[in-house]
């Protein structure tokens, strides 16, 4: 290729670039690009323009990496830009040929790989003088973790605690090591178990993590990945005896580690992959790729990026981020790499890096070319006051997705497995014990399924607990085939005197009887799929809330507010109550509303804050408890009178004139009676039940969600008993489960057709409109 004529100017210089974010209808790829049809600089009145020629762009790296898909897909769509020509430097010219006969170019991109000659590429550049993309002679420094860590301490960026120990015969000074059982001593400084012990040389991935004699001692073995692992654990427990290697402490990262990476100081994707010294089981989807999770980085973070950005001149750059006790802290820079596998990173690398050289290099080649800064459309609304205001924040509050019905069950448990149950988990200290983990519901289950089987082979054996309650006990516990602490607990309490009894239930009761435990165990009240998908199209709705890019952009719309996500550009939190429904429903929400992809799991765990609820809302919670009973009391009275409602039960119970709360009155008249109808509903729906439960053809019928047929009669049965009370009348705090229920399984269910359901919804419906709001 002949030799072109290059510019001295800019030579490694860091550029600072703005990104035009209103182009989501001007095609980002070059040619269409919006341009200032006016020169830059006028040229010199007696001499014309010289003609506008291409600015070329060489790609010098070792073939793997400069063929790669990443590479491939961003170089494309930087062939768009109409005044860019990109040239690949061939591994062979570049192993081989002296720097002399490399192709000239106006721009470079190189970095150094496995292999890769970088003393000739700085050659190169010395002679050719080319506009740099990434600086070629901090590629030197990158290789040495050393060096990456001194730069790092000098821009004051976090990083872990850490000591070098230099194994170098010309200076034994820097080489003091003490071991001892659970802690490493270098140089003076005290490492205890679990520390990390990373090889001096960057090219060298295995890290080892030691970890303490109290944990099981022994240590992770980390290297690059092969297949599906990425680490090994061994026994051994002692350090390394050869070798130069930096020892810093373990950072606690709830298993993920966050990968950063920049395209120039102000742009920054981010995302978390499960950390290798977790299990060394490296998670891959259905196409084989190691899976990880878009992250959202904090204020400090993108601060951090674009220190490292600058720091290492490396407008191309990755790093790796430790989130630990609410701080971030850099552990590496990779230099030159790419995110992998997404098409809106490809759009906007290559864009920014377009910008960055046309900025740079079109005014001297006289091309007619501006940047597009034109600003986003400012979301103005007319007000009151007839001035303009500009949207500042957006806040909502989402109540959680369609779940299952919450159910629990209690029983009284004299066993004494339960006691040494709740001897292990300190149940003494407080007298009450919760079991959410799903190791303690797995002990649970097994001494439910033990106690199930003697009762089974020994009717004279002295197990007090009732059979009928231990085998739901079992089969609550054994819905899903696996537990998650989201959807079940149990609850045990200490009584000191056993569970007391009425006088008329048993001739002993007024005798002491031997200490007992109350057992509590709830369920249900889970976020169903019908629940998540809600969610997630709640999300994507919100999504188009922020103008920018309505239409459709990479097959999505909404980018607007993906554009302000990925930049850094607006400040998203979401806060959600520690239940398990409410949790799944924020990360449903932030999945659609953020265009993810993936499980829930990880994104709750970057993205979805536990807070304690109360403290968010103003509630002066005393007051409003004594106001709640003065309205149960109320409500009470009114709904168990057996009369039509008369003009002052309007006005107490509809004060405001709620068309909701006047219409379902009107519907309801009588509140007996129709709690009347409503008992028999619910008597005819558990009979018909019964009935499909002895029919063979019902036995293995699988509901909504795994629930069985048992369970669901469970679920009816229990409302049946508690809705009538032993005086007859009724118990109002109840029609909420009801409406509940049956609002379920006439959404989930409606395949059984069971008889007298949808008359159950509406008759339970309208006497929850006037209960619940109230």
């Amino acid at each position: 290729m002949s030799s072109l004529t290059t510019s001295s100017e800019g030579e490694n210089s860091t550029p600072r670039f703005v990104v035009g974010s209103r182009d989501d209808e001007t095609e980002f790829l070059g040619s269409n690009m919006k341009t200032d049809e006016t020169d830059f600089f006028e040229a010199d009145e007696e001499e014309e323009s010289p003609p506008e020629r291409q600015i070329v762009v060489g790609i010098c790296a070792m073939t793997k990496k400069s063929k790669s898909k990443p590479m491939t897909q961003i170089l494309e769509r930087l062939c768009k830009f109409e005044y860019i020509t990109v040239v690949i430097m061939g591994e062979d010219v570049i192993l081989n040929e002296p720097v002399e006969n490399w192709p000239s170019c106006d721009c470079l991109i190189s970095f150094h790989s496995k292999g890769f000659p970088l003393d000739k590429a700085v050659a190169y550049a010395k002679l050719c003088k080319p506009f740099l993309i990434n600086d070629l002679d901090m590629q030197y420094y990158i290789q040495d973790r050393r060096e990456v860590y001194r730069i790092l301490q000098e821009e004051g960026i976090d990083l872990p605690r850490y000591a070098v120990l230099n194994r170098d015969p010309d200076r034994p000074e820097e080489c003091n090591l003490v071991e001892g059982e659970d802690h490493v001593e270098v140089n003076g400084a005290v490492f205890p178990k679990p520390f990390v012990e990373k090889p001096v040389s960057a090219e060298d991935h295995n890290v080892y993590i030691y970890y303490p004699t109290s944990a099981g001692g022994g240590s992770q073995r980390l290297f690059r990945k092969i297949g599906s692992r990425s680490s090994v654990y061994s026994p051994e427990s002692s350090v390394r005896k050869t070798g130069s290697y930096i020892y810093e402490e373990f950072m606690p990262t709830d298993g993920t580690d966050v990968k950063v990476y920049t395209v120039g100081p102000d742009y920054a994707h981010a995302e978390a992959r499960k950390s290798p010294a977790l299990d060394g089981k490296v998670e891959r989807d259905s196409e084989g790729k190691e899976i990880r999770y878009p992250v959202m980085l904090t204020a400090m973070e993108k601060l951090v990026a674009r220190k490292v950005c600058v720091a290492f001149k490396q407008t191309v750059c990755g790093f790796d981020l430790l989130r630990a006790n609410g701080h971030s802290f850099v552990c590496d820079v990779n230099g030159f790499s790419f995110v992998k596998n997404s098409m809106k990173y490809y759009d906007d690398c290559a864009k920014i890096l377009g910008n960055i050289i046309m900025r740079e290099l079109a005014p001297q080649f006289h091309i007619p070319w501006s940047i597009p800064t034109e600003a986003e459309d400012i979301p103005i609304v007319p007000t009151t006051s007839g001035t303009m205001m500009e949207l500042r924040c957006v806040i909502a509050v989402i109540r959680h997705g369609d779940r299952t019905p919450k159910q629990k069950m209690k029983m009284e448990v004299k066993h004494p497995r339960f006691f040494e149950l709740f001897e292990k988990y300190d149940g003494y200290k407080t007298g009450k014990l919760k079991l959410k983990k799903p190791e303690q519901l797995q002990e649970v289950l097994d001494i439910a399924r033990q106690l199930v089987v003697e009762l089974g082979t020994h009717s004279d054996c002295e197990i007090e607990e009732r059979k009928s309650k231990l085998e739901q006990l079992k089969s609550v516990l054994e819905m899903y085939g696996h537990f998650s602490g989201i959807n079940r607990k149990v609850q045990l309490t200490y009584l000191p005197h056993g569970h007391p009894k009425a006088a008329n239930e048993d001739e002993e009761a007024h005798q002491e009887s031997s200490p007992s435990l109350l057992l509590v165990l709830k369920w249900g009240g889970e976020l169903t799929p019908a629940g998540r998908v809600q969610a997630e199209e709640l999300g994507r709705a919100f999504r188009c809330m922020y103008p920018g890019g309505q239409g459709d952009y990479a097959g999505f719309p909404g980018c607007g507010l993906l554009r302000l996500h990925s930049t850094y550009r607006h400040d998203l939190k979401i806060y959600a109550s520690d239940e398990g429904r409410v949790q799944m429903t924020a990360a449903a929400f932030a999945k659609g509303l953020l265009a993810l992809e993936g499980e829930l799991t990880p994104i709750l765990v970057q993205m979805v804050k536990s807070a304690n609820m109360n403290g968010l809302l103003d509630s002066d919670s005393d007051s409003l408890s004594s106001c709640q009973h003065r309205v149960k009391a109320r409500l009470r009275e009114i709904m168990q009178k057996d009369a039509e409602f008369c003009e002052e039960d309007y006005e107490k119970l509809a004060p405001t004139g709620s068309a909701s709360l006047l219409n379902s009155m009107t519907f309801i008249q009588n509140p007996v009676e129709v709690c009347n109808q409503v008992f028999t509903l619910i008597e005819n729906l558990t009979s018909q039940i019964r009935k499909r439960l002895e029919d063979p053809k019902s036995a293995d019928l699988q509901l909504y969600h795994s629930e069985t047929l048992e369970l669901m009669l469970q679920r009816w049965s229990k409302l049946e008993r508690d809705f009538r009370m032993k005086n007859g009348r009724y118990d109002i705090s109840k029609i909420p489960d009801i409406y509940d229920c049956i609002k379920y399984d006439v959404q989930h269910n409606c395949a059984l057709k069971l008889e007298g359901t949808t008359e159950l919804f509406k008759l339970s419906k309208a006497l929850a409109d006037v209960i619940i709001p109230q």
